[in-house]
Protein backbone atom coordinates (compact mmCIF):
# COMPACT_ATOMS: atom_id res chain seq x y z
CA UNK A 1 0.00 0.00 0.00
CA UNK A 2 2.92 2.13 0.68
CA UNK A 3 3.79 2.28 -3.20
CA UNK A 4 0.76 2.81 -4.54
CA UNK A 5 0.14 6.40 -2.58
CA UNK A 6 3.72 7.03 -2.89
CA UNK A 7 2.75 6.62 -6.77
CA UNK A 8 -0.97 8.53 -6.03
CA UNK A 9 1.42 11.62 -4.46
CA UNK A 10 4.12 11.26 -6.95
CA UNK A 11 1.29 11.51 -10.25
CA UNK A 12 -0.80 14.37 -8.16
CA UNK A 13 2.61 16.66 -7.85
CA UNK A 14 3.96 15.61 -11.58
CA UNK A 15 0.34 16.21 -13.01
CA UNK A 16 -0.08 19.41 -10.98
CA UNK A 17 3.18 20.57 -12.06
CA UNK A 18 2.31 20.04 -15.93
CA UNK A 19 -1.10 22.19 -15.18
CA UNK A 20 1.45 25.45 -14.32
CA UNK A 21 3.81 24.98 -16.84
CA UNK A 22 1.20 24.36 -19.75
CA UNK A 23 -0.54 27.51 -18.51
CA UNK A 24 2.94 29.70 -18.15
CA UNK A 25 3.66 27.92 -22.15
CA UNK A 26 0.57 28.97 -23.69
CA UNK A 27 0.67 32.60 -21.98
CA UNK A 28 4.25 33.07 -24.19
CA UNK A 29 2.22 31.87 -27.28
CA UNK A 30 0.43 35.51 -28.51
CA UNK A 31 -1.77 36.16 -26.29
CA UNK A 32 -4.02 33.10 -25.85
CA UNK A 33 -4.84 33.98 -29.75
CA UNK A 34 -4.99 30.51 -31.12
CA UNK A 35 -1.16 29.82 -31.54
CA UNK A 36 1.78 31.64 -32.78
CA UNK A 37 1.45 35.40 -32.58
CA UNK A 38 -2.07 35.91 -34.38
CA UNK A 39 -0.18 37.84 -37.28
CA UNK A 40 2.16 40.27 -35.04
CA UNK A 41 5.11 39.30 -36.43
CA UNK A 42 7.29 36.76 -34.22
CA UNK A 43 4.61 34.90 -32.39
CA UNK A 44 6.29 35.37 -28.62
CA UNK A 45 5.35 37.43 -26.09
CA UNK A 46 3.70 40.71 -26.22
CA UNK A 47 4.41 42.15 -29.79
CA UNK A 48 5.34 45.34 -28.50
CA UNK A 49 8.47 46.93 -28.07
CA UNK A 50 10.57 47.37 -24.90
CA UNK A 51 12.24 50.86 -26.20
CA UNK A 52 9.67 53.57 -25.39
CA UNK A 53 8.64 55.38 -28.44
CA UNK A 54 9.07 59.22 -28.93
CA UNK A 55 6.26 61.50 -29.85
CA UNK A 56 7.08 63.18 -32.86
CA UNK A 57 5.62 66.53 -33.48
CA UNK A 58 4.41 67.18 -37.19
CA UNK A 59 6.77 69.76 -38.63
CA UNK A 60 4.69 73.27 -39.17
CA UNK A 61 4.31 73.84 -42.71
CA UNK A 62 6.28 76.76 -43.65
CA UNK A 63 4.04 78.96 -46.37
CA UNK A 64 5.68 79.21 -49.50
CA UNK A 65 6.93 82.41 -50.55
CA UNK A 66 5.65 84.99 -53.53
CA UNK A 67 9.11 83.86 -55.12
CA UNK A 68 8.43 80.12 -54.61
CA UNK A 69 5.03 80.09 -56.12
CA UNK A 70 6.04 82.24 -59.15
CA UNK A 71 8.75 80.07 -59.96
CA UNK A 72 7.09 76.72 -59.16
CA UNK A 73 4.73 78.18 -61.94
CA UNK A 74 6.63 79.97 -64.50
CA UNK A 75 7.95 76.45 -66.26
CA UNK A 76 4.18 75.90 -67.26
CA UNK A 77 3.34 79.46 -68.06
CA UNK A 78 6.48 80.02 -70.33
CA UNK A 79 5.35 76.26 -72.00
CA UNK A 80 1.79 77.85 -72.16
CA UNK A 81 2.33 81.13 -73.73
CA UNK A 82 5.39 80.38 -75.97
CA UNK A 83 7.39 83.02 -74.11
CA UNK A 84 11.38 83.59 -74.69
CA UNK A 85 13.97 84.28 -72.02
CA UNK A 86 13.29 87.60 -71.64
CA UNK A 87 9.37 87.50 -71.67
CA UNK A 88 9.42 85.05 -69.40
CA UNK A 89 11.76 86.83 -67.16
CA UNK A 90 9.52 90.17 -66.86
CA UNK A 91 6.68 88.13 -66.93
CA UNK A 92 8.30 86.67 -63.59
CA UNK A 93 9.18 89.36 -61.93
CA UNK A 94 5.53 91.39 -61.97
CA UNK A 95 3.96 88.53 -60.71
CA UNK A 96 6.46 87.98 -57.75
CA UNK A 97 6.28 91.82 -56.90
CA UNK A 98 2.02 91.32 -57.31
CA UNK A 99 2.13 88.05 -55.60
CA UNK A 100 3.86 88.97 -52.53
CA UNK A 101 1.38 92.08 -52.48
CA UNK A 102 -1.34 89.20 -52.37
CA UNK A 103 0.25 87.58 -49.51
CA UNK A 104 0.85 90.86 -47.79
CA UNK A 105 -3.13 91.36 -47.75
CA UNK A 106 -3.54 88.68 -46.55
CA UNK A 107 -1.24 88.87 -43.50
CA UNK A 108 -3.56 91.72 -42.42
CA UNK A 109 -7.04 89.59 -42.35
CA UNK A 110 -8.99 92.74 -43.54
CA UNK A 111 -13.30 92.05 -43.54
CA UNK A 112 -14.11 90.46 -47.12
CA UNK A 113 -15.60 93.72 -48.46
CA UNK A 114 -12.11 95.36 -48.27
CA UNK A 115 -10.07 92.45 -49.47
CA UNK A 116 -11.72 92.51 -52.55
CA UNK A 117 -11.20 96.10 -53.11
CA UNK A 118 -7.39 95.57 -51.96
CA UNK A 119 -7.20 92.56 -54.76
CA UNK A 120 -9.42 94.33 -57.13
CA UNK A 121 -6.21 97.33 -57.07
CA UNK A 122 -3.81 94.77 -56.90
CA UNK A 123 -4.93 93.05 -59.65
CA UNK A 124 -5.46 96.74 -61.72
CA UNK A 125 -2.01 97.76 -61.35
CA UNK A 126 -0.60 94.39 -62.71
CA UNK A 127 -2.49 94.15 -65.04
CA UNK A 128 -1.44 97.67 -66.63
CA UNK A 129 2.00 96.88 -65.83
CA UNK A 130 2.15 93.63 -67.60
CA UNK A 131 0.45 95.23 -70.67
CA UNK A 132 3.17 97.54 -70.29
CA UNK A 133 5.78 95.52 -70.57
CA UNK A 134 4.83 92.61 -72.79
CA UNK A 135 3.98 92.25 -76.45
CA UNK A 136 0.21 92.99 -76.60
CA UNK A 137 -0.45 88.99 -78.34
CA UNK A 138 1.60 87.41 -75.38
CA UNK A 139 -0.79 90.05 -72.72
CA UNK A 140 -3.70 88.79 -74.28
CA UNK A 141 -2.45 85.16 -74.22
CA UNK A 142 -1.56 85.70 -70.22
CA UNK A 143 -5.59 87.20 -69.84
CA UNK A 144 -6.84 84.32 -71.79
CA UNK A 145 -4.53 81.98 -69.37
CA UNK A 146 -6.07 83.25 -66.47
CA UNK A 147 -9.55 82.89 -67.53
CA UNK A 148 -8.86 78.75 -68.96
CA UNK A 149 -5.80 77.97 -67.01
CA UNK A 150 -2.55 76.57 -68.20
CA UNK A 151 -3.72 72.84 -68.20
CA UNK A 152 -6.68 73.86 -71.27
CA UNK A 153 -3.87 76.80 -72.79
CA UNK A 154 -1.40 73.98 -73.17
CA UNK A 155 -3.89 71.73 -74.84
CA UNK A 156 -4.99 74.13 -77.06
CA UNK A 157 -1.60 75.39 -77.97
CA UNK A 158 -1.50 71.77 -79.13
CA UNK A 159 -4.52 71.04 -81.17
CA UNK A 160 -3.26 74.47 -82.79
CA UNK A 161 0.23 73.11 -83.52
CA UNK A 162 -1.50 70.06 -85.21
CA UNK A 163 -3.50 71.84 -87.49
CA UNK A 164 -0.96 74.01 -88.36
CA UNK A 165 1.43 70.60 -89.83
CA UNK A 166 -1.81 69.26 -91.55
CA UNK A 167 -2.40 72.34 -93.61
CA UNK A 168 1.49 72.63 -94.07
CA UNK A 169 1.47 69.13 -94.88
CA UNK A 170 -1.80 69.90 -97.68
Amino acid sequence: MNSTKKWNRLSIITLTLFLFAGVEIYAQFGNGMGGYGYGRGYGYGRGRSAIPQAQETPEEVKPKTAEELVDGEMPSITEALQLNDFESAILSSILKKYVQERIEAQILKLPPEKMREVYDKITQRQDEELKASLPLEKYEAFVELQKNGVDKTIKKNKKEKKKQRKKDKN
